[in-house]
């Protein structure tokens, strides 16, 4: 099983940017597909962004898209997620996260084949 550590978050004002990274141990992350997800109280946990196992392909919700950027180091076993331009919106627990490894870039942005989790990272943007 792997283990998730993100790091990264903070307190921002609006329209500032934060990186937000996770490092993975226990094994190999460069054959599952990986997302970032975020969690606001009472409301469910939504996928932000999602990568491939290669890398080649991203997903963003609406939200986000034009302003966050998806990336992967398969050498390092680390994910990404560079965060511009932030609204107080994006305030939120943000999670990383990981499918099995298949090497399918097939459901990659299904939030329900993510397995594996962080313990989650507090962003908070200020209006």
């Amino acid at each position: 099983q792997v283990h998730l550590v993100e790091s990264g978050g903070g307190l921002v004002q609006a329209g500032t940017s934060l990186r937000l990274s996770c490092a993975a141990t226990g094994r190999t992350v460069s054959s599952s597909n990986m997302g970032w997800f975020r969690q606001v109280p009472g409301k469910e946990r939504e996928l932000v962004a999602a990568i491939i196992w290669s890398g080649s392909r991203t997903y963003y919700t609406d939200s986000v898209k034009g302003r966050f950027t998806i990336s992967r180091d398969n050498v390092a076993n680390t994910l990404s997620l560079q965060m511009n331009n932030l609204h107080p919106e994006d305030t939120a627990v943000y999670y990383c996260a990981a499918q099995p490894p298949n090497r399918s870039g097939m459901a990659y942005s299904d939030h329900r084949r993510y397995s594996d989790w962080g313990q989650g990272t507090q962003v908070t943007v200020s209006a």
